[in-house]
């Protein structure tokens, strides 16, 4: 990785917190969490806006929600988000058909209406070269109400932040997802978590 993480007792403790919680929620501290850790204050924000946009009262389903957040990994390269999305969205109970469709979503029929507006939305915002064309904010329309729309789009933008974030800094997968081929580096991961 390009930056390090210090010694658990090197942060703060508000931040030590979270890395609480974390490893509550997922039996390790997440790598990315410790190098945000270095900027305890924009750290903390964030975890805060992630919860938010994760929380049970959001009017955007929660497997839509993953299935929005890896598709962004992909695109940005990020190992440990698609790694750490993919868990949850297998978690929320999508099959590993469809989640090793999710790549290729639009030549696949395991995708509803809903979930294929979500994902062109997604790609065309993270797209930076792409549109958010009419026929785009059209299919939204159709299928979410403005208050859905928005969350969708802050989601994206939120996601397209991390997972840029942990990609420029080379932030390995840490083992949690169960679906073999979907996650570049994934065995050399769970070698290294065994090993510690």
């Amino acid at each position: 990785m390009l930056v390090r993480p210090k010694p658990l007792a090197a942060y703060p403790w508000f931040i030590r917190l979270f890395f609480w919680k974390q490893k509550r929620t997922y039996g390790k501290v997440l790598e990315p969490g410790l190098l945000w850790g270095r900027s305890p204050w924009v750290f903390a924000a964030l975890a805060l806006l992630y919860g938010a946009l994760n929380r049970r009262g959001s009017p955007l389903d929660p497997a839509l929600r993953s299935l929005v957040t890896v598709r962004i990994s992909q695109i940005n390269h990020c190992a440990f988000c698609v790694d750490v999305n993919a868990a949850t969205l297998e978690k929320r109970g999508v099959g590993e058909d469809k989640i090793l469709a999710l790549q290729h979503w639009r030549e696949s029929d395991l995708f509803t209406p809903a979930e294929r507006a979500a994902l062109d939305y997604a790609e065309a915002v993270t797209d930076t070269r792409g549109e958010v064309t009419a026929a785009i904010r059209t299919a939204l329309q159709e299928r979410f109400d403005e208050d859905a729309r928005a969350e969708l789009t802050g989601l994206i933008a939120f996601q397209n932040m991390s997972s840029k974030f942990n990609a420029a800094l080379d932030v390995p997968p840490q083992g949690f997802c169960h679906v073999p081929q979907l996650v570049p580096g994934q065995d050399a991961a769970r070698k290294t978590e065994a090993q510690r």
